[in-house]
């Protein structure tokens, strides 16, 4: 890969996720074939989620994962991602945090490239391309 610029904001806590994190994404933008791109990680709150998905999406509640897709300069966007909904949901799948935060990165940066899941097409494209980032970079259930 050339470049990956690649910004992690923790507004959460004082752990670091960034081994996680820029695994995905760098095993995401090779099996993309993306160059030279860059994307905002934001780790946050469960209240900070939902202020984020009230004002923007109209829906009062807290979510995992929200996309907001740039495009600008080769910036893809940002990803805020809740870590209390991360850590609730590895329990919940009965997989580790390590995985679901994969799973909502790389969740994340297919949005930022368009990728969505509405239809039932869309979902397996999506699903399909999920799973293959995590398992090339060892994040099984």
């Amino acid at each position: 890969m050339k470049n990956m610029n690649v910004n992690i904001i923790n507004k959460y806590d004082d752990k670091s996720y960034n081994e996680v994190i820029e695994k995905v994404l760098k095993n995401g933008f090779n099996i993309l074939n993306k160059r030279d791109y860059g994307i905002n990680i934001v780790l946050v709150s469960s209240s900070e989620i939902q202020e984020l998905n009230k004002t923007y999406r109209e829906k009062d509640y807290e979510t995992d994962v929200l996309t907001f897709p740039d495009g600008y300069l080769n910036n893809l966007g940002d990803v805020f991602i809740s870590i209390p909904k991360t850590i609730e949901q590895a329990d919940e799948y009965n997989h580790s945090f390590e995985r679901e935060l994969g799973f909502l990165t790389v969740h994340g940066l297919l949005h930022t490239l368009g990728y969505d899941h509405e239809t039932e097409d869309e979902e397996k494209i999506m699903t399909d391309l999920q799973n293959r980032v995590l398992k090339k970079s060892g994040l099984n259930r």
